[in-house]
């Protein structure tokens, strides 16, 4: 309904000629007030803050706002020091009128907004197209920008496959700033005293530090589009859970968000060993803390792997069709974990829906990968890194 109602909000906005491009504007001048668009998930979110940074170091006298519509995002960007403000919209379950109503209601307030990479839908280019800002920063998609209204946006650069979801976001603003980042940081998700607090308090209850290593797992990831098929099963990670406990006489640990209770339960029952735990918090913040006391983070193509790249924990990723160019863990000790099929990597940034082309074993890249070949590359892994 929304999507609809969006696009024919665009056609009026179309006729009553607001131009679709604006070619001759000068680069060097300020930006007063920016608006970064930051509709997607979590690890999208996450994967832009290294670009927020730059942005807010070259721009240190503009007001930089956030439009978010996961409470998740919400939590990152509220820490960041260089945001002054996060407008929060749930425009998923949310009445058309009244999303629209909010959107307009930043119409012309902004001299920038910016589409934060990845975010090839329709929807987001209609937004930052509605907000009225002359200065509309997006990355031009390989596969289907025109269909999704990708001319909406007149400051671009080509999509790269073969680069990282962070660099994309970072040759963004710098085509928009007209500069150049010679660093790029790590991923920056602050952490507050109470989180930190609630992770101590995990630890000692539990009788975790006498243990020789804490490892995290995340059996969980966005179901959304078919994106359920990138997730290793939850009998993979309880086997692995106790291959890990064995060698380590580790304790692990399984994380989730509100939505993966019975995920993260499922992995405990089918686990043998009372050295798995299910971790529960009220809040993104906590769920890094404790990752930032785990020695060693096991997970699926998520968002909880950026999260663990964010708090510099060592993390191996069981990876499928994902393109690992886009999302290996940034800037953080890693291990891909891969059968390396050689119809991989077929799943390429787009709205449709994940799917698989072969005859034989659909997703064979991810069912096919079993415990046993997972643990013979972690504890190469951990060799490497001397965990």
């Amino acid at each position: 309904r929304f999507q609809r109602f969006l696009l024919t909000m665009f056609v009026e906005m179309t006729v009553l000629r607001q131009p679709l491009s604006n070619k001759h504007f000068n680069t060097s001048i300020p930006m007063k007030k920016i608006l970064i668009n930051a509709l997607s998930g979590i690890g999208d979110a996450l994967m832009f803050t290294p670009a927020l940074k730059f942005l807010k170091e070259q721009q240190s006298d503009a007001q930089i706002d956030v439009l978010v519509m996961f409470k998740g995002v919400e939590d990152i960007y509220k820490r960041i020091p260089y945001v002054n403000e996060v407008h929060y919209h749930n425009f998923i379950d949310s009445n058309p009128l009244k999303s629209l109503k909010f959107i307009l209601s930043f119409r012309n307030k902004y001299d920038a907004a910016i589409n934060v990479y990845p975010s090839n839908r329709k929807e987001y280019n209609i937004i930052n197209f509605l907000l009225g800002a002359k200065k509309r920063a997006a990355v031009t998609y390989k596969r289907m920008n025109k269909l999704e209204l990708g001319f909406l946006n007149n400051i671009t650069i080509k999509e790269d496959d073969s680069i990282h979801n962070t660099e994309e976001n970072i040759h963004l603003i710098e085509k928009l700033l007209n500069k150049k980042c010679d660093e790029i940081s790590p991923l920056i998700f602050p952490l507050c005293d109470d989180d930190i607090r609630f992770a101590d308090d995990f630890i000692t209850s539990n009788n975790l530090r006498n243990k020789s290593m804490i490892i995290g797992m995340h059996p969980g990831c966005s179901t959304l589009k078919n994106h359920v098929n990138r997730r290793w099963s939850p009998e993979n990670f309880a086997s692995l859970a106790d291959l890990l406990i064995g060698k380590f006489d580790a304790s692990v640990l399984i994380f989730g968000g509100p939505d993966e209770l019975e995920l993260k339960e499922s992995v405990k029952t089918k686990s043998i060993s009372e050295d798995v735990l299910v971790v529960n918090t009220k809040n993104l913040g906590q769920t890094a803390a404790l990752i930032k006391k785990c020695n060693l983070f096991v997970t699926n193509d998520s968002s909880l792997m950026h999260v663990a790249s964010a708090m510099q924990t060592n993390v191996a990723a069981l990876i499928g069709p994902t393109n690992t160019n886009y999302i290996h863990p940034w800037k953080t000790n890693h291990k891909i974990i891969s059968l390396g099929l050689d119809c991989a990597p077929c799943f390429f940034y787009s709205p449709k829906p994940l799917t698989c082309s072969r005859d034989d074993v659909k997703f064979k890249c991810i069912k096919e990968l079993n415990p046993e070949f997972a643990f013979s590359k972690i504890i190469e892994f951990t060799e490497d890194v001397n965990l």
